[in-house]
């Protein structure tokens, strides 16, 4: 058979082999949406009748094999019965292929995740393309569901559990070689290579991928149902079952059900119909376009950088120095003296460690940041990023001896996380060339830079700060300049209220305790003494004028007294081996006043922005929040929750709060625009 069925294309080779080729009309991107779906049943319909010497799954697009499902149709199931219909008529489907009396190879090219990793594995053998731009893996639990058409059954078939479950409980993608490591797939190939080894597994069948002994060992029923304990107390550590049930899911799926192929087909579907219906995955979906959104902002290709020259080797300014050296940019790190860059270089140091897998990468990252105490890649830098303490006079004084020496294109950007660009440019001959690229601590961890526009921002200057941070990975928010911009402006009113509350006479822990239970990553507390209580101090003072916050005294007192957090060693908590250490027996109060008291202060703030249009829309600003501050993704933004939480309901508790407790309770203007 040769042809074409609507986002299928087949050709059968004078070898006898049948290349199905998926190439989805309209779009860059292929998904296994009902349609892509009903079309390869009908081709296999037809394949059964004249059954081909071998099937080659691959795919028509230049950027990757299957991205997943089409997520847009998990939205339009309206009942568990729904979800189950259209996750059988999948599991079916891949069955048919697993069942195919002639041997079938999936031929992996670029990015490869979940439902198109899960077509893989219903193939007898996998070959991937041996390429920075492969990734393979099974992210469904980042959306709040698992694996359900029979991949959670195959990758525990085939894999070590311990690193079959990995895959899964964390969604991550594996490159090539990782994924060839593991028995994900069979051989890792560089490009020139790719079509004679699938032509080699095609023809000559050899010995599939089988559980590995220690694999088959785990999988036994008392080691097995031990071994998920123990992984349901290390997820519980990041992601409670309240907010996050599907990894719980897919270990319960795992541990009751292994060993009996049929039965647990059947619980994946019934696993997957169950969670799907939660508000916690809509809004995870949700979080998903959030994040789509900000990666198709700009042009990467419009500007593509090579040098980065980073003035400031304190923690913020040496991350990110050492980020964009990951990233592959040359980097050259300023400071005053050596001693200021040692640290630097060694933080460094371990990132490269803990991110490169090989000694060659680690080696080749080392070199590409080079210290430069007299500032003498200015003149030979694409981007220029000023990352100094947050003080007018000193940014001032850097910008009038660099901006002559800059190249005339070059990006000429401060990474101040409080200071309007305004005030920053009065010393510029070309104000216009100043763009805030605002990064966030842990410059390796948090996903968002926030890029800042004062009203002198040019618009070419916008367009290539966008593009270096996709450059670096990292995703661009637009914001306007003001004091804070959005995320620390609506973070520090939370903050200041943790501090209230703990000058009240209510303990760390309690107030901890009740933001992470809302689903916070890490209470505002522990954040404080993460993030540096001086720089928390310099933030709030840079706010108060502004905003009418009111900086508690107590905070003043921890920084004169060289309590910092977590860099000291003593802050709110005491620090040992970097672990905070944390009273088990405190007297928590009452958690629903605290937690309230903590939101409250947190969504004003956001319908406060959303008034002064800080940003875009609200979606952005949902957007901002949650990859800025890791605000529960499972509630899709402080706009999104308080849509469904009701916002008369939230606004009548204020005004209660505001009689209660003060004037900050006062709604804000800017929640009349959540009714728009």
């Amino acid at each position: 058979m040769n042809g074409n069925t609507g986002d299928w294309q087949s050709h059968r080779d004078d070898d006898g082999i049948l290349w199905l080729i998926l190439d989805q009309q309209n779009t860059g991107t292929n998904v296994l949406s009902i349609s892509v779906l009903e079309q390869l049943d009908s081709l296999l319909d037809e394949i059964s009748q004249d059954l081909p010497r071998a099937i080659v799954f691959r795919s028509g697009k230049s950027r990757g094999f299957i991205a997943g499902a089409d997520v847009n149709e998990f939205l339009q199931v309206k009942t568990t019965q729904e979800a189950l219909i259209m996750i059988k008529r999948g599991q079916k489907l891949f069955s048919r292929i697993a069942a195919l009396k002639c041997p079938t190879v999936a031929m992996i090219e670029g990015f490869c995740m979940g439902g198109g990793t899960e077509l893989a594995l219903a193939c007898d053998y996998r070959v991937a393309l041996d390429d920075a731009a492969t990734r393979i893996g099974l992210p469904e639990v980042k959306l709040g569901i698992h694996p359900a058409y029979g991949g959670l059954v195959r990758a525990t078939t085939l894999i070590n559990p311990l690193k079959s479950m990995d895959l899964m409980l964390t969604g991550r993608g594996l490159t090539a070689r990782a994924a060839c490591a593991i028995g994900l797939v069979d051989s890792a190939q560089p490009q020139r290579q790719m079509e004679r080894a699938v032509r080699q597994f095609a023809l000559t069948e050899p010995r599939r991928q089988r559980m590995p002994f220690v694999g088959k060992l785990l999988s036994l029923p008392g080691i097995r149902h031990a071994l998920a304990e123990y992984m349901k107390k290390q997820v519980a550590r990041k992601a409670p079952r309240q907010h996050y049930p599907a990894p719980y899911a897919i270990l319960d799926v795992w541990a009751t059900h292994y060993g009996n192929h049929k039965r647990m087909m059947e619980e994946e579907a019934n696993s997957v119909a169950r969670l799907i219906q939660g508000d916690k995955v809509r809004n995870l979906i949700r979080v998903f376009f959030l994040q789509t959104r900000l990666k198709g902002l700009g042009d990467k290709q419009s500007f593509i950088p090579r040098h980065v020259h980073v003035i400031g080797a304190g923690t913020m300014g040496g991350d990110i120095a050492a980020w964009c050296a990951l990233r592959g940019l040359t980097v050259t790190l300023q400071d005053r003296e050596a001693k200021y860059l040692s640290n630097a270089f060694k933080r460094a140091h371990q990132l490269f460690g803990k991110r490169l897998k090989t000694t060659r990468e680690r080696n080749a990252a080392i070199d590409r940041l080079i210290p430069d105490i007299d500032g003498d890649g200015v003149s030979r830098a694409d981007v220029i990023i000023e990352a100094i303490y947050e003080n007018v006079e000193a940014k001032h004084a850097i910008y009038r001896d660099i901006e002559a020496r800059m190249k005339p294109d070059a990006v000429l950007a401060t990474n101040t996380s409080s200071i309007p660009l305004e005030t920053l440019t009065t010393v510029l001959k070309q104000p216009e060339r100043l763009v805030g690229i605002h990064f966030f601590n842990p410059v390796a961890m948090m996903p968002l830079v926030e890029i800042v526009a004062a009203k002198s921002t040019s618009e070419k200057a916008l367009q290539q700060a966008t593009a270096f941070t996709q450059h670096i990975g990292k995703l661009p928010l637009p914001v306007k300049s003001s004091p804070g911009f959005l995320v620390n402006r609506i973070l520090m009113p939370y903050l200041v209220e943790a501090f209230t509350l703990y000058e009240e006479g209510v303990a760390p822990e309690a107030i901890d305790k009740a933001a992470t239970d809302f689903g916070m990553p890490m209470g505002p507390v522990e954040l404080a003494d993460t993030v540096g209580l001086d720089i928390c101090l310099s933030v709030a003072q840079n706010l108060a004028e502004a905003y009418g916050i009111k900086v508690p005294p107590g905070l003043n007192q921890f920084v004169e007294a060289k309590r910092l957090g977590k860099k000291s060693g003593r802050g709110f908590y005491q620090y040992k081996n970097g672990k905070a250490l944390k009273d088990k027996d405190v007297d928590l109060g009452d958690q629903k006043l605290i937690q309230n008291r903590l939101v409250f202060r947190f969504l004003n703030e956001a319908a406060a922005c959303l008034q002064e249009e800080i940003v875009a829309d609200r979606d952005l600003l949902d957007a901002g929040i949650i990859f800025g501050t890791g605000f529960a993704p499972f509630r899709g933004g402080p706009m999104n929750y308080s849509l469904n939480q009701g916002v008369e309901s939230i606004l009548a508790s204020m005004s209660d709060y505001q009689g209660r407790f003060g004037e900050r309770f006062k709604p804000a203007a800017g929640w009349s625009l959540l009714g728009e």
